[in-house]
């Protein structure tokens, strides 16, 4: 499973991401998928933005204002600081559980 689905699994439904996106007038999934496209595209070579905006088809100032809603690019460091953090060769699940926790689901 990619780094994308993962993270998107953990964002779908989440009410802190209902929320953004009711203040950016913007679809809830829409929302979801911005945000696992930006933790994605963050640990990827190029913008951030840009890389997200391919993948999501969505306007990237629209995705600027989904970043800074979440904390800017600091958070999505976050994403690559968390990567394989237990050591078991398997980044995914430290990067899910950290999305889990940033959106507040146990």
């Amino acid at each position: 499973m990619s780094i994308f689905d993962q993270i998107l699994g953990h964002v779908t439904n989440n009410p802190t991401v209902t929320n953004m996106a009711e203040k950016l007038g913007i679809d809830p999934a829409d929302a979801a998928r911005a945000v696992a496209a930006l933790g994605e595209s963050h640990q990827q070579e190029g913008d951030t933005i840009e890389l997200a905006a391919e993948r999501t088809g969505m306007d990237a100032g629209i995705l600027n204002q989904i970043r800074d809603a979440i904390g800017g690019e600091g958070s999505l460091s976050n994403f690559a600081s968390m990567v394989d953090k237990d050591g078991d060769g398997n980044p995914l699940n430290d990067i899910a559980d950290m999305a889990k926790g940033f959106f507040g689901r146990s």
